[in-house]
């Protein structure tokens, strides 16, 4: 598995643990992160904070890589999701991933797909 593909696992990974296990060792510190319903953050201190105030309200309980697609500075990454939420509503959906890398290999841009 190459470098990328370990900070995208490890990236889910947070999820699934609601820990920050290295959001700072992942993300570019001017990220833009877009999620598949719109949501757009504009820096990795936003997405940290973002993390920790979602997972006071739920939790993701699957988020499940089916594969990956590389190409020059660009990862595609398909996925299957689903969480819990603490007022008793439960999402799931499949969806994609587009990632764009900077040169160390840090996530510049993150924009979520779902269906």
């Amino acid at each position: 598995m190459n470098e990328r593909e370990k900070n995208i696992h490890l990236w889910f990974e947070m999820w699934l643990t609601k820990q920050d296990l290295g959001i700072d060792n992942i993300f570019a510190e001017d990220v833009i992160y877009t999620e598949s319903w719109g949501p757009k953050y504009n820096n990795r201190q936003i997405v940290k904070h973002w993390f920790q105030e979602w997972n006071t309200r739920g939790k993701v309980v699957a988020w499940e890589i089916k594969q990956f697609f590389h190409k020059g500075n660009q990862t595609i990454v398909e996925w299957y999701f689903k969480n819990e939420m603490n007022n008793g509503s439960i999402e799931e959906l499949d969806g994609i991933s587009l990632v764009e890398w900077t040169k160390d290999n840090k996530i510049k841009s993150l924009k979520e797909f779902g269906c």
